[in-house]
């Protein structure tokens, strides 16, 4: 196998940095659950701490986070100073932008709670918990600056090959929240409520997870000097190609609208779900549950893909530059059989053992709801895998500065999922809307997966070649190996006694048939001789 040992070592550096962060925000995410639960109070807090990082995306993230690139690369390719006046023009633009939209934001979040919410929330009844709500929102609301801020910064660091400090940054963010929740839980205490939060809940949760970000945004700066970039401000903008960025962007900026669209409706279904079983007194899984599982969901993603990708791109928007589409469709197809020899068998075991999973960390306010948690983790498991695919090829389009195929296609993704959600939701009881919503998210990325990947083949040539076919063929039989091992291991331990209610129990469980079906998956993936996971093992030692 020849892969680009750089991309690898560079990926593996990633990878830890993002295990790390991943680690930490599964603490953290488990502390939110334990401290707040996972009802109604646990929606609102979700949603005005979420909204500020959908909105920075809709305003800058898809220029910021993949036009950049791109650009930065060929500046400091083509510029005589490296493309440092470039990148400075850009930094002050950015901020300038990111610092307007902020204000006008925090001015706007009266209105923007009747966006995310569902209407119900605005009935008699819930007046402390509309409150809430507009209160956490505009304290939350700052970070859209500091989370365009970091990602300015952080892709600048990438053009320039360094790669780890952005995946490493959000542990620090990640720390200063689980001591501000440490906090909460001493003065306040655990609840699952349902009535909204005091003013002073509000400004220590609030005000706390915006210090985060800030943190995370610091923690970069000092990485500029040792990349050899020195940042001052320049308002130079006209003449200088900024234009030609922003054009690119556009296309990215529509695709952004698009997938938020879909994310707000997404939130007020799941949110509507929980004001539903608040007024029935029935058990609801909604907002706060979905995000639960599509966390965990993203954990392989954020670790494996994103730090391929990361690493890729600047190798695939340089031979994009010169046309060598070739080597761009190899580089492609390995990156995408890299990515998927661990998140397809990671899929399965989501699918396999998310109830045991789910009651293995039930404590606090998380105790009362292990099961529909333990179903929408397994809910996801489908989406793991086609959200990986649909990821990689975006970053080919994206690297041919091609932005308004992606645009297109993102438009699908949005209205496949926003249709399947309405249906599926509307179907069941308030117990089943987050697992609903999972499967819909699922469902839009297949088809999104599918049509990105024959469109991009039809730019660039067969991205899914001879070889790669062959390899999905493997990881089939090796997924499917695993999955019997693992679901006939619980079925197995169920019988003799063990009991998945219990946390302990449930912990046991999850580790001997996890544990087994690591074994059944690499066994067969020895005799099919796949070398991928080999390769990344090596990888990882030479590093």
């Amino acid at each position: 196998m020849t892969e680009n040992p750089d991309i690898a070592r560079s990926s593996a550096w990633m990878a830890l940095g993002t295990i790390g962060s991943r680690v930490t925000g599964f603490v953290r995410l488990l502390l939110i659950a334990a401290t707040i639960g996972t009802a109604l109070d646990a929606d609102i807090f979700n949603n005005a701490n979420t909204i500020p990082n959908a909105l920075y995306i809709l305003v800058a993230g898809g220029v910021f986070n993949v036009v950049l690139v791109p650009q930065l690369v060929r500046t400091m390719k083509r510029d005589e100073d490296g493309g440092e006046a470039y990148a400075q023009r850009v930094i002050t633009l950015g901020l300038l932008v990111l610092l307007a939209a902020t204000v006008v934001l925090v001015l706007v979040v009266p209105a923007l709670v009747h966006v995310v919410f569902d209407q119900r929330l605005f009935d008699a009844g819930f007046e402390e918990q509309r409150r809430s709500a507009r209160l956490l929102m505009a304290l939350c609301m700052p970070q859209v600056f500091f989370y365009g801020a970091f990602v300015l910064v952080g892709q600048v660091l990438n053009a320039r090959g360094r790669f780890g400090p952005m995946m490493w940054a959000p542990i620090a963010n990640n720390v200063v929240a689980c001591v501000v929740l440490g906090i909460y839980l001493a003065v306040f205490g655990a609840s699952a409520g349902t009535d909204g939060f005091t003013t002073g809940q509000a400004l220590l949760l609030g005000l706390g997870s915006t210090a985060g970000i800030v943190v995370q945004t610091l923690v970069l700066l000092p990485y500029l000097r040792l990349a050899g970039f020195h940042y001052r401000p320049r308002f130079d903008f006209r003449g200088v190609g900024l234009g030609h960025t922003l054009r690119l962007g556009a296309w990215t900026l529509a695709f952004i609208l698009a997938n938020q669209v879909a994310f707000i409706v997404i939130q007020r279904l799941g949110t509507r779900g929980t004001l539903a079983g608040a007024d029935t007194g029935e058990q609801a899984a909604g907002a706060a549950v979905y995000e639960i599982g599509f966390l965990v969901s993203q954990v392989p993603h954020g670790v494996i893909t994103v730090s391929l990708a990361t690493a890729v791109i600047p190798l695939l928007s340089s031979l994009a530059a010169d046309r060598q589409h070739d080597r761009m469709r190899r580089e492609l197809g390995r990156t995408l059989r890299l990515a998927l020899s661990i998140i397809a068998p990671l899929a399965v075991a989501a699918a396999c053992l998310g109830q045991p999973a789910a009651h293995a960390i039930a404590y606090g306010g998380i105790s009362g709801n292990a099961d529909v948690i333990g179903s929408t983790v397994a809910a996801f498991s489908p989406a793991m895998i086609a959200f990986t695919v649909h990821y990689l090829m975006l970053r080919g389009f994206y690297a041919d500065e091609d932005t308004r195929t992606p645009f297109f296609v993102q438009l699908l993704i949005a209205a496949v999922n926003i249709v399947a959600a309405v249906l599926l939701t509307n179907a069941v009881e308030p117990a089943h809307v987050a697992a609903m919503l999972a499967l819909s998210f699922g469902l839009a990325y297949v088809v999104g997966a599918t049509v990105s990947t024959t469109l991009l083949s039809r730019s660039i040539g067969p991205v899914i070649d001879a070889e790669t076919t062959r390899f999905a063929a493997q990881l089939a039989v090796a997924c499917a190996a695993a999955a019997a091992v693992m679901l006939g291991a619980v079925t197995l331990l169920d019988r003799i006694g063990l009991d998945t209610s219990s946390a302990l129990e449930s912990l046991v469980v999850l580790v001997l048939a996890g544990v087994l079906g690591v074994a059944a998956y690499l066994g067969a993936t020895r005799l099919m001789h796949m070398d991928q996971l080999t390769y990344v093992v090596r990888s990882l030692k030479r590093r």
